[in-house]
């Protein structure tokens, strides 16, 4: 099955981890075995098919758009979503870039400092196949904060804020009690929603911001009841490396090195 779909890359964010190189340049330009992480996001959208694409930016944000401006690959449109005045965060950034993003097609929408060989064709035919309003690529990890998704049907039911040992400290939305068949799992920063979902983040940042900044993931939980938002339950054996972090940037470039070493493509099908 081919699934016709656009992209949305975040890549405003300040990259404060990343210090001392986004002192002087913004974190998706932050170099990953010989090209940028944002590269890399670029190339495994177009490996499957992905060639309208959108790119948030503001931290340096005349950097990453002379990049793109000579590095964007034959037959794909990039389309810059400007925040320069005001770094928006993911949901108030998903808003403002509503007017590249509307139409019938499904938005897959990927953070720049993700670097995964995660299945994106196969999650975008999950999403088609659940008739889900958002579909997010999830994995069960060590966290304090769970989102929480029906065992069964993967629908996302609410959100857990724990402490050391395990009791609740907040769950959200207001009034849901955890069950002891929710399936608690981590966003992995990768998601696919419907341009319907667009006019209702839109809303919710009417009604819970001054500003318009504010992030996506309470408001996907804020919205659960309504709108169908499943996960997609990334295998153990994936590889997701947060290159936003000095520690796990090196993991990222010494697995690129090692499958570089033993010549798989790592441009495109691969990381």
């Amino acid at each position: 099955m081919s699934v016709h779909a656009k992209g949305m890359i975040f890549a405003a964010g300040l990259g404060t981890r990343l210090r001392p190189f986004t002192l002087e340049h913004p974190k998706a330009l932050v170099d990953v075995c010989g090209r940028p992480a944002l590269a890399r996001v670029i190339d495994r959208f177009v490996a499957i098919g992905i060639n309208d694409i959108t790119v948030n930016v503001h931290h340096f944000a005349s950097q990453v758009v002379d990049y793109l401006q000579t590095h964007t690959p034959e037959g794909v449109t990039i389309h810059i979503s400007d925040e320069s005045d005001r770094l928006l965060d993911t949901g108030g950034g998903l808003v403002y870039a509503m007017r590249f993003l509307d139409g019938d097609a499904p938005v897959l929408v990927h953070n720049a400092d993700i670097i995964s060989d995660i299945d994106l064709q196969d999650m975008l035919e999950c999403h088609y196949r659940t008739g889900a309003s958002i579909t997010m690529a999830v994995q069960a990890r060590p966290s304090a904060r769970h989102l929480l998704f029906n065992g069964q049907t993967l629908r996302l039911r609410g959100w857990t804020h724990t402490d050391d040992t395990g009791h609740i400290l907040e769950s959200r939305p207001q009034g849901y009690v955890p069950s002891s068949d929710d399936m608690p799992m981590s966003f992995e920063g990768i998601h696919v929603i419907q341009p319907s979902v667009l006019a209702d983040l839109a809303e919710y940042g009417r009604k819970t911001t001054r500003d318009g900044v504010f992030s996506i993931t309470p408001a996907y939980v804020s919205m659960c009841r309504q709108r169908d938002i499943r996960g997609y339950v990334v295998q153990a054996k994936a590889h997701w490396y947060d290159v936003g972090r000095p520690e796990t940037l090196q993991t990222a470039r010494d697995y690129i090195a090692a499958l570089s070493n033993s010549q798989h493509d790592i441009a495109g099908t691969q990381i």
